[in-house]
């Protein structure tokens, strides 16, 4: 008999719905895997960088942008975060107007051009010991921080013994962690034994959301045979990496690491500049995580095994932003399945298990 067992529905407290018609589809793939809420990134075209109004050329709002996320189907999630784009516009008056309307609940540092629409980000030194963090101190807001250094090269970028992830959590983090004491920080979608390391000694403020991606695959998997429908950033990294960030995830009892797929769709993959960086895992986040759990030795024949999953996926997320876990369930079971490539107007938006050729060997009921 297959092994099946219950859990209270999850949080993907980092996201990417995107904007235009496919929303209502990425936000229906979250709703269909048992996602009770979620954290939708704000690297939009325009950034979500205000708080309020109908947003400009050159600015959306979280007003706005949560309009049309619930609009497209997000009324349906028991919570719904939208952080604010930290960008050069970003003013301490905005986070203390943001907080106190409700709106701001977290805000998000990318390094310049360090990802998809990153080229807004503004480089993390100017903001270390300055009055938006302050404000944010002050205001209870969370920090959710791409985690890389802006501006490396080559060896510098990324190296068997350093990448521009170990190096921000070396000579960054640290210095955050010192000039804001009282700052709450998620740090998202770590890679490293050295981001996996820091979280784990860092004060209670600190978490980290983990992908499926960066728990199931190394950097061999990504450059044999240029498979790029992995390719993301951070990009995965070596054996022992995975090692550690799987020996976090499963520890019993742990409640600094939670879900976050990044999942992040793109209608082309390889584009004139490049290959545009996201694994899209909608409609089998869960399916994966549990894969990656099984791959790392967790038991689901066990009350423990179910219990270190449940954590993970379903309670440590919303304890740390500070919401009850869903009283809504879902179902696991060992019985494989199969997400297909969504076809739009736009383009294909290609599943991760489709692009790697993997086969799900977990289904969902909702």
């Amino acid at each position: 008999m297959a092994i099946s067992f219950t859990l209270p529905k999850w949080y993907d407290l980092h996201t990417h719905f995107r904007q235009g018609e496919n929303v209502n589809q990425y936000i229906a793939d979250h709703l269909a895997m048992g996602c009770a809420g979620a954290l939708a990134m704000p690297n939009t075209r325009p950034p979500v960088s205000q708080i309020t109004g109908k947003g400009s050329e050159d600015a959306c709002s979280i007003e706005s942008y949560r309009a049309e996320l619930l609009a497209a189907g997000g009324d349906a999630f028991d919570q719904l975060i939208t952080p604010l784009y930290l960008t050069g516009d970003t003013t301490a008056e905005m986070i203390a107007e943001g907080a106190g309307s409700g709106l701001l609940q977290a805000a998000k540092y990318y390094p310049p051009h360090g990802t998809t629409n990153a080229e807004h980000g503004v480089a993390i030194d100017e903001w270390i010991g300055g009055d938006v963090f302050r404000a944010m101190e002050d205001h209870g807001v969370v920090l959710c921080i791409h985690g890389e250094q802006h501006g490396l090269v080559g060896a510098d970028y990324f190296d068997a013994q350093q990448s521009a992830e170990s190096v921000f959590y070396n000579e960054k983090l640290p210095a955050i962690l010192e000039a804001h004491p009282r700052l709450r920080l998620v740090c998202e979608h770590i890679t490293t034994s050295v981001a996996v390391d820091f979280v784990a000694q860092a004060p209670e403020r600190v978490a980290a959301t983990v992908t499926p991606q960066h728990l199931l695959y190394t950097v061999g998997d990504l450059i044999q045979g240029l498979k790029y429908h992995l390719y993301c950033l951070p990009l995965v990294k070596f054996d022992a990496d995975r090692e550690a960030l799987r020996a976090a995830v499963t520890k019993v009892g742990q409640n600094k690491f939670f879900a976050g797929t990044d999942s992040a769709p793109h209608t082309s993959k390889v584009l004139d500049c490049g290959c545009a960086a996201g694994c899209y895992t909608g409609a089998c986040a869960p399916q994966l995580y549990a894969m990656a759990f099984e791959q790392a030795g967790v038991d689901f024949d066990t009350d423990s095994g179910r219990a270190v999953f449940e954590s993970f996926l379903s309670t440590n997320g919303p304890a740390f932003y500070g919401f009850a876990t869903s009283e809504d369930t879902f179902t696991l079971s060992k019985v494989p399945s199969q997400v297909a490539v969504f076809e739009s107007e736009e383009g294909p938006v290609v599943p991760l298990p489709v692009g790697m050729d993997l086969q799900l060997t977990w289904s969902i009921e909702n």
